[in-house]
This record gives structure tokens, sequence and C-alpha cells, in this order.
């Protein structure tokens, strides 16, 4: 059927119906531990979650006083990827530097 011959209130419905719900989110955290070393830490934050340094080192210093810290809230396939990122990157520079997600 073509569009001209259609209902408009029909074809105005689908579109609405069409529309998608934004994606979850989930925060990506950094867990501290007696290991990894702050500067290490820094430079993750700097260039896996694209952190400035002063930002980066604010949030080092969340994991290292409260145990954890915040590296930012995203799709769910991306913060996946960050925290396999991480994990890989701490493995290759023999520290125990542990990232999880959790739902927004």
């Amino acid at each position: 059927m073509s569009a001209e011959f259609a209902d408009p209130e029909v074809i105005e419905k689908s579109r609405t119906d069409e529309q998608t719900d934004e994606p979850p989110l989930y925060k990506v955290l950094l867990l501290n531990d007696d290991y990894t070393t702050m500067d290490f830490v820094v430079e993750v934050l700097r260039h896996v979650f694209n952190k400035p340094t002063a930002e980066a080192t604010r949030i080092m210093f969340n994991v290292h006083r409260q145990g954890v810290g915040v590296c930012g809230t995203y799709p769910r396939e991306v913060a996946e990827t960050k925290v396999n990122t991480v994990h890989t990157l701490a493995r290759e520079h023999g520290f125990p530097l542990r990232c999880t997600m959790e739902k927004d």
C-alpha cells in the first residue's frame, strides 16, 4: 500500500510506535587494592576513560580513600569493553586492578 493512500492517523501511530527507549546505562567502577600504583590508575583513567589529568587524579583518590571510584556511565557494550580493557592493561603491567560495572 502506498503512503499516499494510507490513513494519516495510522501513519502517525506507526511513527510513534517506532520510537525506542534509550538503552540502559552502566556505571564503570574501579576498585581499590593494595598493589596497583596511583600513577597507573591515573594513566588508566586518562587513556581508557579519556579523563583530563585533574579529574583522573580526583577519581584515583576516591578509589584510594573510599575503595571505589566511578569512571563514567556508558551503554552496556561500551561499559563491558572498558572493563575488559582495564583488566587487560592491568594484567599486562602486573597489577591486580579490578574494574566492574553496575546498572545506573
